[in-house]
């Protein structure tokens, strides 16, 4: 048996992907700062991990969400700007 341990799943309030994002950039810095102690290090890649693949599976189902309303054709982003 499996354990899902993402940030996703382990909460029952919806996923918010940018604080998700949020909080690995931060993490992201802190470790390459090069200044925390090498069991933060570990706690903070650890955790970091977690929002990759959680943000990874929510970029997914939104993908595959736009490929369902769009007929399984994904096109160029058009921002509406005709020059």
């Amino acid at each position: 048996m499996t354990t899902d341990n993402t940030p996703a799943a382990q909460t029952t309030e919806p996923f918010d992907f940018e604080a998700a994002v949020t909080e690995l950039e931060t993490l992201v810095a802190q470790l390459e700062g090069g200044k925390l102690p090498l069991d933060a290090s570990l706690e903070a890649y650890r955790r970091g991990s977690q929002l990759l693949v959680a943000c990874r599976e929510r970029l997914a189902a939104v993908r595959q969400h736009v490929e369902m309303l769009d007929g399984d054709v994904l096109r160029a982003f058009d921002n509406g700007d005709a020059a």
